[in-house]
């Protein structure tokens, strides 16, 4: 077993997940705002801190991604955000990629940028302490999209990301997100997502990344949110892991999804059935941003004195994820 195997498996296995804290400063600034709590870099840490020094975080959270911000911040113990994180036995992680940008020939879609001095940023984090990291390449799916330029643009630089960040002893967090904005049928999803996953491993495989030292982050396979043809959760279940299937290589040891604009609920249903009903060999597990963090948002912004009741709120949700990585959840234990 490889390191980067042995930081993975720490990272997803026995039901843990990945909570993504990595929001710029400007989408955490939108969220901050939505419930009247000023954007300020103390108010963003506070309520970070919060999370990472909560029981939830230690019984089911296996990975916390960071952003540049976060991950340099001291927190008001006196230790370092990446040092209070690994204290519960978790593995601290960074995202690295600098934002997705306007497509050259193709503007109305994106191509994530980031690889310029991306070698030299890697270092940096790993001596901060970050020993896995996350790029996203992000898809749009409409008439024309995503086009072949977009597919594979993206699944190059997520290659070329991952080999930088093995090299540099640390584990990639592989995420083409096709997007569920539209009105497209959960089919559509399911076709273009699998084009999309396929490239990206092409890519992966030519760059010779170690499969085994990687996590996917993919979506669920979902009709567009304007789609009139919305399927059951079962359903969900089922074109995910038919897509995965026939599209994730056999060396891949898990899968970490993302919400993609979910509810809280509607992605821990998914996730459970998707666990209840996977007949293959790789993790299923979470790596959710709004999915673990709204609610205890909205009863932190009540009172951001309150920390007992914000670490209640996401203990309960981090729970409710972990159960459903392991095809245990209810919806009866929403209520408990």
């Amino acid at each position: 077993m490889s390191e980067l195997n042995k930081i993975v498996l720490k990272i997803i296995s026995n039901g843990k997940g990945i909570l993504a804290a990595d929001e710029s400063n400007g989408t955490m600034t939108k969220r901050l705002e939505a419930v009247n709590v000023k954007s300020t870099a103390e108010n963003r840490l506070s309520f970070r801190e919060i999370l990472f020094s909560s029981d939830g975080m230690r019984d089911c959270i296996g990975g916390v991604i960071l952003f540049d911000e976060t991950i340099n911040q001291i927190s008001s113990s006196g230790k370092s955000i990446p040092d209070l994180i690994s204290s519960s036995g978790v593995v601290p992680g960074i995202k690295v990629d600098t934002g997705a940008k306007d497509l050259a020939n193709s503007p109305k879609e994106k191509i994530t940028e980031g690889l310029d001095g991306l070698r030299d940023r890697l270092k940096k984090y790993y001596d901060l302490g970050a020993r896995f990291t996350k790029w996203r390449g992000v898809y749009s799916i409409g008439e024309k999209y995503p086009s072949d330029l977009a597919i594979s643009s993206n699944a190059h630089a997520l290659a070329r990301y991952s080999a930088l960040a093995q090299e540099s002893g640390m584990v990639p967090i592989v995420e083409p997100e096709v997007l569920m904005d539209g009105t497209h049928s959960a089919e559509i999803c399911l076709s273009k997502t699998s084009e999309v996953i396929k490239r990206c491993f092409e890519e992966l495989i030519l760059h010779k990344v170690d499969l085994s030292g990687i996590i996917l982050k993919p979506n669920m396979i979902l009709a567009g949110n304007q789609s009139k043809d919305k399927i059951s959760n079962e359903e969900v279940s089922v074109k995910t892991l038919e897509c995965l299937k026939n599209s994730v290589p056999n060396e891949v040891p898990g899968i970490a999804f993302l919400s993609g604009g979910q509810s809280e609920i509607e992605a821990t249903e998914n996730l459970n059935l998707i666990n209840k009903n996977n007949n293959t060999n790789f993790i299923m597990t979470y790596s959710y941003g709004r999915a673990l963090q709204q609610n205890a948002l909205k009863v932190w912004s009540n009172d951001i004195e309150n920390v007992v009741a914000t670490q209640t709120t996401f203990n309960h949700r981090a729970k409710m994820c972990t159960l459903a990585a392991q095809g245990k959840w209810s919806s009866e234990l929403e209520n408990k």
